[in-house]
């Protein structure tokens, strides 16, 4: 498999920005594009978007999903920057503009650590969102098209950049840190795996020629990441429903430790934690034992 593309502009002028989540490096990455800046992080991290932000304000925060290592940073950069817009999808929309429920939802996976891992998350003027449901054209140029992608989120979104042949695809492809190890972050609340699987589909669709990741980079090896994304999905529903936690984290360790470094090791823990990936698969198992016939 390929190695990653980051933190130099490509030909095609995207830009991967390292956020450095809590010092460690490919973790969260912040892509940007032209005027459109892509999942700009947790406010945690905004002082590693600074350069970048001085010397060309984005007129446009395209948001793939509301989750704070993607948007956490969305409200506070509005303040910044008053003429800013942002991308969402419709799902996502209200809980920018009242962000009280996905606080709620945040604070119980990570409790007392929510300050240290995210930082502020303000809320989003209504006025300032421009909300999305899939298959609008998008930009000054229409070179940005977004599809739907859930599986990830009910509210996940991916986009592709047309003249370049990059897709910018959050979370629904997965984590690949220094070209190793292909995962599926799978946290709670709603993970849905078919309607996953139908994401990737989409995502193929377009024909890529790069895959651009928030955790962490680019990969050019489309239809071998995506094959192997497929295959990971597989391999962690079946682990979660035949394992508890405990197993389930060793496994997923193990299989990290025989791709990466041990220094990818701690990224890939940090941007996709083992436990959480395994709560979200087993509601997800639970909801399907639950639904008649």
């Amino acid at each position: 498999m390929s190695s990653e593309t980051a933190q130099t502009p490509s030909p095609a002028a995207h830009e991967l920005t390292d956020l450095m989540h809590l010092s460690r490096p490919r973790v969260i990455g912040a892509w940007r594009v032209g005027e459109v800046l892509l999942d700009p992080g947790p406010s945690s991290c905004l002082g590693r978007l600074e350069p970048m932000l001085a010397r060309d304000p984005p007129s446009v925060i395209a948001l793939t999903h509301i989750h704070l290592d993607h948007a956490g940073a969305t409200g506070s950069l509005l303040q910044r920057f008053p003429e800013t817009e942002v991308w969402v999808h419709e799902r996502g929309a209200r809980h920018l503009v009242d962000p009280s429920r996905l606080l709620d939802s945040a604070t119980r996976l990570y409790g007392e650590q929510m300050e240290r891992l995210w930082g502020e998350v303000l809320p989003v003027p209504a006025e300032r969102i421009r909300v999305l449901a899939g298959g609008e054209r998008l930009g000054a140029g229409h070179e940005l098209e977004a599809a739907y992608t859930p599986g990830h989120a009910s509210h996940h979104v991916s986009y592709l950049h047309r003249p370049s042949g990059w897709a910018f695809t959050g979370d629904v492809t997965g984590v690949r840190i220094g070209g190793a190890a292909v995962l599926a972050p799978t946290p709670p609340p709603d993970i849905d795996l078919p309607a996953w699987r139908e994401s990737l589909q989409r995502v193929e669709s377009w024909r890529p020629r790069r895959l651009a990741l928030t955790h962490f980079g680019a990969y050019e090896d489309v239809a071998e990441h995506l094959a192997a994304l497929r295959a990971n999905l597989a391999e962690m529903e079946l682990l979660a429903g035949e394992l508890d936690e405990e197993a389930f984290s060793a496994a997923i360790r193990e299989r990290v430790a025989a791709a990466a470094e041990p220094a990818l090791a701690a990224s890939y823990a940090q941007a996709m934690t083992p436990g959480q990936s395994y709560h979200g698969l087993r509601r997800y198992l639970g909801l399907q034992e639950q639904r008649p016939g």
